[in-house]
């Protein structure tokens, strides 16, 4: 669904979020503290983890597995399925050009041809531009969502890690070699139980089945995987 760009700000946001939490231990400020350069509080020391269990968590799958991130990303493709009509109308329509252009064109005349050869190029352009300006606004905005939504889940992945004893969680959103995990099992995987807790903390309900009928969809730990190339 993201792209490798927005694989990697999100990377970096996942990193900062839970790096934050879990350097703070999860503590709030007061209600209506504020602080100013003046009279900014010593920096926290870094919480260290004493649990010894190793665990694996999938970020993307754990987001959007959510009910608010399925509530969210369904909305946004329905916000955006206007503008996805209106590039396949503009692309339905160069098409045609090319077609016209491959058939008739050598039953045209030098001026209407280049007239037809200067019109596909100038709606390609046009119809290029179009779909970057399209990709850039939906995953701006696909972004958006994802940060906000793991915004509020990074304190329970740090509480249910600590309280469950891991010493270290890792992301599984890439597979190796993007990451540095090279193999994994679902007994340390704690994507479903998160976003069990983030469900039930959010209160947001389950989105609707077809028929009009809740139906609750949380991920599944992933099945024990290699990601290394086969031995020769």
């Amino acid at each position: 669904m993201t792209s490798k760009l927005v694989r990697s700000v999100l990377a970096i946001a996942v990193f900062s979020m839970i790096s934050a939490w879990a350097q703070t231990g999860g503590a709030a400020a007061p209600a209506g503290a504020a602080t100013s350069p003046a009279t900014t509080a010593p920096s926290t020391p870094i919480a260290t983890a004493t649990g010894s269990k190793l665990g694996t968590i999938n970020i993307e799958q754990a987001v959007m597995g959510t009910n608010e991130g399925q509530r969210d990303f369904e909305a946004l493709r329905k916000k955006l399925e206007p503008k996805q009509n209106e590039l396949k109308g503009q692309n339905d329509e160069l098409e045609s050009l090319q077609k016209q252009l491959q058939t008739q064109g050598d039953k045209l005349n030098e001026d209407a041809r280049a007239n037809l050869v200067k019109q596909i190029e100038t709606k390609k352009k046009s119809f290029d531009r179009s779909v970057q300006d399209a990709q850039e606004d939906f995953q701006n905005q696909q972004k958006e969502i994802f940060q906000r939504i793991l915004q509020k889940m990074a304190p329970v992945i740090v509480k249910h890690a600590q309280d469950s004893g891991f010493a270290m969680v890792m992301d599984t959103s890439n597979p190796w070699p993007q990451s540095p995990l090279l193999w994994y099992g679902e007994q340390g995987d704690i994507t479903k139980a998160v976003v069990d807790v983030y469900n039930a903390q959010s209160g947001v309900p389950p989105p609707a089945a077809p028929g009009g009928a809740a139906k609750p969809v949380t991920p599944k730990p992933a099945a024990p995987k290699s990601t290394a190339p086969p031995a020769k």
